[in-house]
């Protein structure tokens, strides 16, 4: 007969067995995890992963302090493709631009200066932002509303670049941007009411981008609360042979335009628009630019070179046009410009005589030239020219683009 001990134990071994159970080992401990996922019938979901770490295409470092006591910084924009732009909020400076030859050498094909004390010091435009008015204005007058305004006069009897103290040499305030396309650095300047003699506060911003197609864009925005004439462009003298090996008279220009602007002996436009057919301002077909520049011409003996204003070929407003193409057929460099706006500013770096260096490079005779997208020159007393008057409510809004390749 089984003794009650006996029944006891045989009962809970029975149990046991029903349940599944060792009675020799304890169950393992079940994770939180597992009770979870047990209790859903549902895997547990792996740990999240890092997100991969962006790459930086924009940076800054100090570029020094004004003789005003105002701190200036260096920003610089790279592209996947390599290509570096260093800009400065001093002016809206580009310092230095690289673009690659056909043989994928990025070599510097802009002129400029090493140090913010060189740019304050004497600077004929060196890469900077151009305003309020790009280019000249007669006599530094104008009449608007039926009031008759004085600007500062800065070149000779006229009015060039915005005056003494033009957006050049002021400092912006500054914010980098990184974006799809590439890396931006955004610029914001209020320029006061009565400043160098123009009406109204107007505020100002412009976007440089490096693409990372190889593209330098400018887009200028502005608004102002009277109304004002404003003209905004940039001044970046480029030499396509990298590192300013020797001058331009060897580079290839094409400008598609039938009329230019002819000019006085001061350069103010006489209102004339001039075909540019049979003459030494012909770019249509692209030409280098030594070809015609010593011609017998009393246009080139005014600007002792070319200096002038194209009326480049329309198409509706807001569109863009193709303004120019520059080559350098040594390097095999190649620079095309589209634009919204309806005149391309040709300078041929007349005034430049080797009295300036700046990286290392004494700045010869036509070492550089410009490309200056823009309306007219003289355009607030040019009934004939497009309208240059910015008013209350209106936005201004133009977009350049400078791309670069090899030919």
């Amino acid at each position: 007969m089984k003794t009650a001990f006996q029944t006891i134990l045989t009962f809970t071994l029975t149990v046991l067995l029903m349940t599944g159970c060792s009675p020799t080992s304890d169950p393992e401990p079940v994770k939180a995890g597992a009770q979870e996922a047990a209790k859903t019938d549902a895997p547990v979901p792996p740990a999240e992963a890092e997100p991969p770490l962006m790459e930086i295409f924009i940076s800054k470092t100090d570029f020094g302090t004004t003789a005003e006591g105002e701190k200036v910084m260096l920003y610089t924009l790279r592209n996947k493709a390599g290509m570096e732009a260093r800009i400065t909020n001093y002016g809206g400076i580009v310092v230095s631009l690289t673009a690659p030859d056909r043989e994928g050498n990025l070599e510097d094909i802009v002129l400029g200066y090493e140090t913010l004390a060189e740019y304050e010091k004497e600077n004929p435009y060196f890469g900077a932002l151009i305003g309020r008015y790009g280019n000249r204005i007669g006599k530094g007058q104008f009449n608007l509303d039926g009031q008759a305004y004085q600007l500062t006069t800065n070149d000779g009897p006229n009015h060039l670049h915005g005056g003494e103290r033009g957006f050049d040499k002021v400092v912006w305030d500054a914010k980098m941007e990184e974006g799809e396309n590439g890396p931006s650095l955004l610029l914001a300047y209020t320029s006061e009411d009565g400043e160098e003699g123009y009406p109204g506060t107007l505020h100002a911003v412009v976007r440089y981008t490096l693409t990372h197609a190889n593209e330098l864009a400018i887009t200028y925005e502005a608004d102002t609360d009277r109304p004002t004439p404003v003209n905004l462009t940039h001044h970046s003298y480029f030499n396509l042979s990298g590192n300013a090996k020797r001058d331009i008279l060897g580079h290839h220009l094409e400008i598609p335009a039938e009329h230019f602007t002819p000019v006085d002996d001061t350069l103010i436009p006489t209102g004339e628009y001039r075909p540019v057919e049979g003459t030494p301002f012909d770019f249509r077909t692209a030409k280098p630019i030594g070809r015609d520049i010593g011609t017998d011409d009393e246009q080139l003996r005014f600007g002792q070179g070319y200096d002038h204003n194209w009326v480049i070929d329309q198409t509706a407003d807001g569109e863009w046009r193709h303004v120019g193409t520059l080559s350098d057929p040594e390097s095999g460099r190649v620079m095309t410009i589209h634009s919204i706006e309806p005149g391309l500013q040709f300078y041929s770096g007349n005034f430049l005589d080797g009295s300036l260096t700046g990286k290392g490079v004494a700045y010869e005779h036509r070492y550089g030239l410009c490309l200056e997208t823009q309306h007219f020159p003289d355009g607030p007393n040019q009934s004939a020219f497009p309208d240059t008057i910015l008013l209350p409510g209106e936005e201004y809004a133009t977009k350049t683009i400078y791309s670069f390749g090899t030919d």
